[in-house]
């Protein structure tokens, strides 16, 4: 289950830090306001009745330092807590001094219409819509759009930062527990900018390990007939490798998600669609009818072909 407000609910240090920084800003600017709403107050309770001016208060040194001073210190506090934030939460080498210069990034993650691409490096694994982490490990994520401009957001994670066309920006991504994470593009990117969605899903080190290696004791094997079918409809009498990659076969295209661990996602479209062997039928029988705008069109297949091309992109690893 998603949360309501998930700003309000940090399971990272770096969202943690943004937390404590809403909170602390929040709570000095509410003394603020009370303090200076009941000086209001008894203003206009003392003199309710009075015709003439009050007395004036001219020359008193002490209460003009006062005055001064504390408004200094409670900039010079918001300013602490904020280079403090900055510190936690930047991923810029010069910044940072967990950052070494020339470090390879863990994930890299392309933003395109509709969709993120998700790149791990250490282990040529490629895939779409979703991020798997392990949990407790700080990843050093490089952020990349191969069309316009994205924004890069997981509430409960990490901060906002955009994705720009011709530059790499880098962010921290860390959970603190194993669970789901919500993820969006913030930035107005198309039209199916609110179906660009993600999952960052935190997984134990054995867990993750597992997905590393490509163990899926959930997926359910399609008959072996429709498997090659399908094969057969994906390589050669559609265009679909003109769009798509596969890894390990002759599919090296990116215009379209890569579609090697496909079967393991949890969602299609970028969001639009959980994924589930009927709404994958549905997503193939008429992308536009799902996702107007998408760059996959109708081709207009049979159900039986349909039915061949689920069960070939099932049995992916």
């Amino acid at each position: 289950m998603q949360s309501v407000f998930p700003v309000l609910e940090p399971e990272s240090p770096q969202a943690r830090a943004i937390y404590d920084l809403l909170l602390t800003v929040s709570l000095i600017c509410g003394v603020i306001f009370l303090i200076t709403t009941g000086l209001l107050l008894i203003a206009l309770w003392a003199g309710r009745k009075r015709r003439d001016l009050p007395r004036q208060d001219f020359g008193s040194h002490r209460k003009e330092l006062a005055w001064m001073v504390a408004p200094v210190i409670v900039t010079l506090w918001i300013t602490a807590i904020t280079i403090k934030l900055i510190l936690t939460i930047s991923a810029v080498p010069e910044a940072h001094p967990g950052v070494p210069e020339g470090k390879q990034a863990d994930l890299v993650v392309r933003g395109h219409q509709w969709y993120w691409e998700v790149q791990y490096p250490d282990t040529n694994v490629i895939d779409a819509g979703e991020i798997h982490i392990p949990v407790g490990k700080p990843l050093y994520v490089q952020l990349r759009s191969d069309d316009v401009i994205h924004c890069f957001w997981v509430p409960q994670l990490a901060r906002k930062i955009d994705v720009i066309p011709g530059r790499d920006n880098y962010i921290w991504l860390e959970a603190d527990k194993p669970g789901t994470y919500q993820g969006r593009c913030a930035e107005f990117c198309g039209t199916q900018h609110a179906w660009m969605n993600f999952l960052v899903i935190a997984h134990t080190e054995e867990d993750y390990a597992m997905w590393l290696a490509g163990k899926d004791p959930e997926a359910e094997k399609p008959t072996e007939t429709d498997e090659e079918a399908g094969e057969r409809l994906f390589f050669t009498e559609q265009t679909c490798v003109n769009c798509h990659a596969v890894q390990g076969t002759k599919a090296t295209a990116d215009i379209g998600p890569n579609l090697t661990h496909v079967a393991r996602r949890k969602q299609l479209g970028g969001g639009i669609l959980e994924n589930s062997t009927e709404n994958l039928a549905l997503w193939l029988k008429n992308p536009q009818a799902i996702k107007p705008g998408c760059k996959m069109p109708n081709f207009k297949l049979t159900d039986e072909q349909v039915r061949q091309l689920v069960a070939y992109l099932e049995s992916l690893p």
